[in-house]
């Protein structure tokens, strides 16, 4: 983009001055070049109508000037090589309806019209181009596929509204029989029949040839036939058939640094909302062209790149007077169509373009209006087919009917108030639609998922009983208005079960945020819960989930919440309460039939520890004895670990690279088996939960104990081999994620 412009042009043209396919891109070049001349002159005359008549020329030149520098610039520094330029109809539809309703008169009109296309174009192009040189282009792309489809079915719509207008043809009851007359009839007939045998024809001979060719040829007869009839250029023009008020001399400039002492500021600050439309429009336009181009060519294209493109053109264009404009997606795909898309092709366009403001007013002269008009009703009926009424097979009910409203919202209110409305149903519907969506991923109880935490047989025993008692919901997404009220009414039944449960665990590690709304609501099912005494545990909560609770809770309320990092920690604390609850109970049967279950696996348990203490003290000199005080790593992950560690004291919890708890190890636990006959890095971190001891047998002391004594090295990996599965962190994990 900070490259020297002239040494692009002269590169791009001498690249390919001598290539093959320069014919080729001549010709399609020269075409798409023509083809945008006779489009920016319809819009322009719409543009400088009604007051603004005796300065149509001006306004073609300003129009024209600006197509040609967006051309010029954009071919010559977008991504997409061919790309072909000029102010999009919606830009130059708003600046219409700008140039309606200034008040001012005289010279002063021009001067002040001039001054808000200049401020236009240049607040287009600095908030484009500091879109792209931030990398914001990203933020504003994803606009809802049925918005962008329903603007651009309105703009077909007010297209062919303006169409009618130019031709004469308006809405009003007071005019309807003047309809009826020769001339008057002559210009709407013309106009209708060229624009729909236009779009016609193009359905059937799909040749880019066809509006160069005819517009000329048709232009040609019209004038003829008004000389056959003996209709006079005066005659035309009061009957609005030729344009009138056309200045003698040079299109472009149409103004100077003296004109902008007759500037209406007041006049242009009335017009601030209307101007800050233009650069929404515009912006919107951009959004959908770029987008459009990448799905209509198959290729990726660098968003923030072609902002700068368009809003370094609009900002050149700007000072000369031109309206923003970008790259327009048939007449670039033109390019891609024939094999010439180079920027040779937009550079020909571009010199097609800034050529006819040299021409001068000679072409207006013998541009008849109702062609014009026909051309304008053409782009407005291939708009419609294309997003009215073709699109309905491709998008359901709900987005047509978000297209439909858009159209008639534009078409009879403004672009702005249409967007607005096409917008505001779209996030109707996007609230509809979250709302069925479950924000409960999974529901468990105490029985069918323990936390991580290694716990003595009794504990286990008790769990199983008594873990009904714990209801644990993993809640996932964004919680708003629409899905966090049936989540707490849900959270409230809950408390409804027989028996009621003591514990209920929300998991939000899933969960990107909570609304105000959805907070409300949970404090609802907090406050009753409370009062049903069930614990309501809250696990991987982000810390501003506490803070909006504790402003919107009584204390007491708030208080007997309980906060955990993780949701394994926040099950933790659920088992902890109901264990202590079932201990508390001092229940004598209860208490009897515990003791019946784990009597043999506690039995088991004993012999192995037992088993466990014998091999250790028979390992003597083969073994040294570690101790790590709570809070100490005992194995780092991508460390090399030092060799078989078994733990004899304390516990210690197993961590991911995230962080995250995946295990507990205890007395008997071998601690990372893979190092024991060779360094090895530790595919996990193991921290002392308390202070732990452990033994640890060095690789050399594992090939020293296999020497001196094989019989105790056999048995060391029997147990190691019967140890494993319970407490070595890798086995135990496997185990965990095969359930």
């Amino acid at each position: 983009m900070e490259e020297n412009l002239f040494g692009k042009l002269t590169t791009a043209v001498g690249a390919h001055v001598f290539s093959k396919r320069t014919l080729l891109a001549v010709t399609v070049g020269l075409v798409s070049g023509v083809a945008a001349v006779v489009g920016e002159i319809s819009l322009a005359t719409l543009i400088f109508s009604g007051p603004l008549a005796a300065f149509t020329s001006e306004g073609v030149g300003l129009v024209l000037f600006g197509c040609f520098v967006a051309c010029l610039v954009i071919a010559l520094t977008s991504g997409f090589k061919g790309a072909v330029s000029a102010p999009p109809v919606p830009t130059l539809i708003v600046l219409a309806v700008i140039g309606g309703t200034l008040t001012v008169e005289g010279q002063a009109l021009f001067a002040t019209m001039v001054a808000i296309i200049v401020l236009c174009a240049v607040a287009t192009g600095l908030c484009t181009w500091l879109i792209g040189r931030f990398k914001l282009a990203n933020l504003i792309r994803f606009i809802p596929y049925p918005v962008s489809s329903g603007f651009v079915a309105g703009t077909g719509g007010v297209v062919c509204l303006v169409a009618f207008t130019l031709m004469g043809v308006k809405l009003e009851w007071a005019t309807l029989a003047s309809l009826s007359e020769p001339l008057v009839a002559a210009n709407w007939g013309v106009g209708i029949i060229y624009g729909v045998g236009l779009y016609l024809a193009t359905k059937r001979w799909n040749s880019f040839l066809l509006l160069p060719i005819s517009f000329p040829v048709t232009a040609g007869l019209c004038h003829l036939g008004l000389a056959l009839l003996g209709v006079s250029e005066a005659e035309s023009m009061r009957a609005g058939i030729l344009f009138a008020g056309i200045s003698e001399g040079r299109l472009w400039p149409g103004f100077g640094l003296e004109d902008v002492a007759l500037v209406d500021w007041a006049a242009v600050v009335q017009q601030i909302p209307n101007m800050l439309t233009l650069v929404l429009v515009t912006l919107l336009c951009v959004v959908m062209y770029v987008g459009g181009l990448e799905v209509a060519a198959n290729r990726d294209l660098d968003w923030n790149h072609e902002f700068r493109a368009v809003g370094l053109a609009a900002v050149i264009g700007g000072f000369g007077g031109g309206p923003p404009g970008c790259m327009i997606v048939p007449t670039s795909m033109r390019s891609l169509m024939f094999g010439v898309d180079m920027r040779f092709t937009g550079i020909v366009a571009a010199l097609a373009i800034g050529s006819t403001l040299l021409v001068g007013d000679a072409l207006l002269k013998v541009v008849p209006v109702p062609l014009v008009g026909g051309v304008l009703l053409f782009t407005g009926i291939v708009m419609l087919d294309e997003w009215l009424v073709r699109i309905r097979k491709r998008v359901p009910a709900t987005d047509y009917a978000i297209i439909v409203v858009m159209f008639i919202t534009i078409t009879v209110f403004g672009f702005f108030e249409g967007v607005g409305v096409g917008m505001a149903i779209t996030i109707v519907f996007f609230v509809i639609r979250m709302s069925r969506t479950d924000v409960i991923g999974s529901r468990h109880t105490g029985r069918e998922r323990h936390s991580k935490r290694l716990r003595p047989i009794p504990e286990r025993a008790i769990l199983q009983s008594a873990g009904g008692g714990i209801q644990a919901y993993r809640l996932g997404g964004y919680v708003f208005f629409g899905s966090g009220y049936p989540l707490a009414d849900r959270l409230k039944e809950s408390l409804g079960d027989d028996p009621r449960p003591r514990c209920v665990l929300l998991d939000c590690e899933a969960v990107s945020g909570f609304d105000f709304s959805s907070i409300n609501a949970l404090g609802r099912f907090m406050r009753a819960a409370h009062g049903a005494g069930t614990r309501v545990v809250i696990g991987g909560a982000e810390g501003g989930f506490a803070n909006e609770l504790r402003r919107n809770l009584p204390p007491p309320v708030f208080d007997n919440l309980l906060f955990e990092t993780s949701a394994d920690l926040g099950l933790e604390r659920c088992e902890d309460i109901v264990i202590e609850d079932y201990l508390a109970a001092d229940d004598e049967a209860g208490s009897a039939a515990l003791l019946e279950t784990v009597a043999d696996a506690m039995s088991r348990q004993l012999d192995r520890h037992v088993w466990f203490e014998d091999l250790v003290s028979r390992l003597g000199d083969w073994r040294q004895v570690r101790d790590y005080p709570a809070g100490e790593t005992i194995v780092a992950m991508g460390l090399p670990s030092a060799g078989l560690q078994m733990m004899t004291a304390g516990r210690g919890s197993v961590y991911d690279a995230s962080g995250t708890r995946l295990a507990q190890c205890g007395p008997g636990g071998v601690v990372d088996s893979r190092s024991a006959f060779e360094p090895r890095s530790a595919i996990h971190t193991i921290v002392a939960d308390e202070a732990c001891t452990t033994v640890l047998l060095t690789p050399a002391a594992m090939r020293l104990l296999e020497e001196d004594d094989t019989r105790l090295a056999v048995e060391l990996y029997r147990y190691i081999i019967g140890a494993q599965a319970q407490f070595d962190p890798t086995q135990a994990l496997d185990k965990r994620e095969a359930e």
